[in-house]
């Protein structure tokens, strides 16, 4: 048993390391070819539009005998689908509109719900300012995440990058503390078992 618990940590603590240097060379490859990685984003949110809309329709029709509504599963799954499709077509030009969309209406969703939410704080005498300021914030991002799509890609990319970058050292750090209490466990195991 200590043995399968060992080669789990083991493989747990590879992972990590692994997955932490896939992060920080996804983070530099950005960094260093902006261009093509913008193109990748493009092709990623096609793939992703097409085998989400594939799994969708497969899981519709297995849904089928005991969910009343399982249409709308396949209706989703058609509409991603096509959207698949279409930004194969239109490639790069329609997964990077939907991608400054998408940002732009969750930037301004957040924000309007963000304002209902300080006035409902102001409301039960609760500090609302800062939900207030950042609501008002993101509103502004949304607006220009509309009016400047090519800095908005580029705020993309970048923070894609940087999130690459700071979560493969994490991974790494995460994968170094592994072995620094494996190693302190494999002492503490070896004098008690000397005594």
């Amino acid at each position: 048993m200590s043995n399968e618990i060992k080669n789990l940590y083991n493989r747990v603590k590879w992972g990590l390391v692994v997955r932490g240097l896939i992060g920080i060379a996804l983070g530099i490859f950005i960094i260093a070819r902006p261009f093509e990685s913008v193109a990748a984003l493009a092709l990623v949110i096609a793939i992703w539009a097409l085998v989400d809309g594939v799994v969708n329709i497969v899981h519709s029709f297995e849904l089928r005998a005991i969910v009343k509504h399982w249409w709308a599963l396949l209706l989703s799954g058609i509409v991603s689908v096509l959207f698949g499709v279409a930004a194969f077509y239109y490639y790069p030009g329609l997964s990077l509109t939907f991608a400054v969309l998408w940002t732009a209406m969750w930037l301004l969703t957040a924000g309007i719900l963000g304002a209902y939410v300080a006035m409902q704080e102001r409301s039960l005498g609760l500090s609302w300012g800062w939900t207030l300021v950042w609501s008002i914030v993101s509103v502004i991002g949304g607006v220009f995440a509309l009016m400047r799509p090519g800095l908005t890609l580029a705020s993309l990319i970048s923070v894609i990058a940087t999130f690459g970058i700071l979560g493969g050292i994490a991974l790494l750090v995460g994968a170094g503390r592994m072995q620094s209490v494996q190693t302190t466990f494999t002492r503490a195991t070896g004098s008690m078992a000397r005594s």
